[in-house]
């Protein structure tokens, strides 16, 4: 099943699920009130929940709560997350990136899946502008996956993760790369060059449907990046080094993970113009748009714009 949230005509925002036919199902609507209006409170009870949406797949047009998918806007399936902890998964993207700056592999990464949190109250959808931040020269995008929890735990094997999945989605990680580059000489992270926008969309995918696709510690879906039409990056979530489960026990360690608490896989190998090289394509500027695509989670894309 794919799950978005939606502005209808009247401007309502509403959550549900959508069909292959392109038809939109206000899950609150059509269940007449059964089902909750968002998803942060569908999370919240997600297998008794997701039980009751199932009926929903039978729907059509001219049903109760069915909307084609030109009347409504979407918006980012999860537009008020509980928290985002994004991870630096793929080996290939850290290498690259830190040869770029004169940097080796350092052991420490071989031995913990890290993150670090960003800003879970700036989440931006498809088709949404991206301001870019007024001291920033260098901005660039990031490639990944999102893992969303759907079930409360704590203390939680990456073997048992599974069962605390609820689905998967894009996910671009806009980075500000000359304050984040200020910034981690303090040592302390990157904090003011990421907390202006992240993108998620359009749609979350529930696990049972990537089940098939499973490769490796990731899935075999194809992953690419878009510059004004252009592709710029391609990879495989395949190659990714450390498996979801692995980043959610990590987390989990000592702390109790909710629902509506996303997961960031960290980019993809080729996955942003840090590691590609300046040579390669130069940072965004307004009146780019950039268009993320990954099998079987869609396309998401966004456009830059300066401030107004």
């Amino acid at each position: 099943m794919k799950f978005v949230t939606f502005e209808k005509s009247d401007r309502t925002v509403r959550s549900g699920v959508l069909l292959d036919s392109d038809l939109v199902i206000d899950m609150h609507e059509a269940t007449n009130g059964k089902l909750p209006g968002n998803m942060i409170d569908f999370l919240e009870q997600s297998k008794s929940n997701l039980t009751l949406a199932k009926g929903l797949l039978q729907l059509s047009y001219g049903d109760k709560g069915a909307y084609s998918l030109n009347q409504v806007r979407l918006i980012a399936p999860l537009p008020n997350p509980k928290s985002f902890r994004d991870f630096y998964a793929f080996e290939q993207h850290v290498k690259s990136a830190r040869e770029n700056r004169g940097l080796k592999m350092i052991p420490e990464w071989y031995q913990i899946p890290v993150f670090y949190f960003s800003n879970h109250l700036a989440i931006a959808g498809p088709e949404e502008e991206i301001t870019k931040p007024v001291e920033c020269k260098w901005l660039d995008f990031e490639l990944e996956v999102a893992c969303i929890i759907g079930k409360q735990g704590r203390n939680i094997p990456a073997k048992e993760a599974e069962d605390y999945i609820f689905g998967y989605c894009i996910l671009n990680d806009w980075s500000a790369r000359d304050l984040q580059r200020q910034e981690m000489k303090v040592g302390l992270g990157p904090a003011k060059g990421k907390d202006f926008a992240t993108s998620l969309g359009p749609w979350v995918i529930t696990k049972d449907e990537m089940d098939p696709l499973r490769s490796g510690k990731g899935f075999d879906i194809c992953m690419r990046a878009r510059i004004n039409g252009s592709l710029l990056s391609e990879g495989n979530m395949k190659d990714i080094y450390y498996s979801f489960g692995e980043m959610i026990e990590r987390a989990s360690a000592g702390v109790t993970l909710y629902p509506g608490e996303i997961i960031g896989s960290g980019t993809v190998g080729t996955g942003c113009i840090l590691e590609l090289g300046t040579e390669v394509h130069r940072w965004l500027q307004p009146g780019d748009e950039v268009e993320l695509e990954i099998d079987k989670l869609g396309v998401l894309r966004n456009s830059i714009i300066g401030v107004r």
